[in-house]
């Protein structure tokens, strides 16, 4: 896997959809850096929250069985999580501190030379209550490059403009 990474992070929060009254979940993608390091691979990314200035700094560290999340910065976090055991952390956020237990249920991991794929399923509470049971799905890729970019859209372009019948000249 290369250095320069996408980071899609699906389910690490959820918010309430006001309108139908149920949940959603959150997705962010991003580009960041990966390395592995003694058997542990390491994802660094930055992260802005709407509204504020101050970027949070984020470090995810996971193995096949075992996911931990740093957040240093605006939020303040480190979140463990391990298959059949509850971790608790302090979640600092600019509107105060929340205690969160996380119990892990499953963690996973799955990597090939261009993708790694990780899961945690866990239960959630917050404040000493149970919150619900979640999901986070983690994929990591290699970012691609500009020249490959430029030519997989002059590419579609050029299928598109065969389908219409015409001609493209390069």
């Amino acid at each position: 896997m290369e250095k320069d990474v996408l980071i899609s992070i699906r389910g690490l929060q959820y918010l309430m959809d006001e309108e139908s009254g149920e949940q959603e979940p959150v997705e962010v993608m991003t580009t960041g850096s990966y390395y592995k390091k003694n058997g542990h691979h390491f994802l660094i990314y930055d992260e802005a929250t709407e509204g504020f200035d101050m970027m949070t700094h984020n470090m995810i560290k996971f193995t096949e069985n075992a996911l931990e999340v740093r957040k240093r910065g605006l939020i303040d976090v480190h979140m463990i999580f391990e298959e059949d055991k509850k971790n608790i952390s302090f979640y600092h956020t600019p509107y105060g501190m929340i205690n969160m237990g996380v119990a892990a249920t499953k963690v996973r991991m799955k990597e090939t030379p261009d993708q790694i794929l990780l899961k945690a399923e866990y239960a959630l509470d917050i404040n000493d209550s149970y919150v619900g049971d979640c999901v986070i799905d983690i994929e990591v890729r290699p970012r691609e490059s500009k020249s490959e970019k430029i030519a997989e859209e002059m590419n579609a372009a050029q299928h598109a403009v065969k389908i219409l019948g015409g001609k493209m000249d390069r």
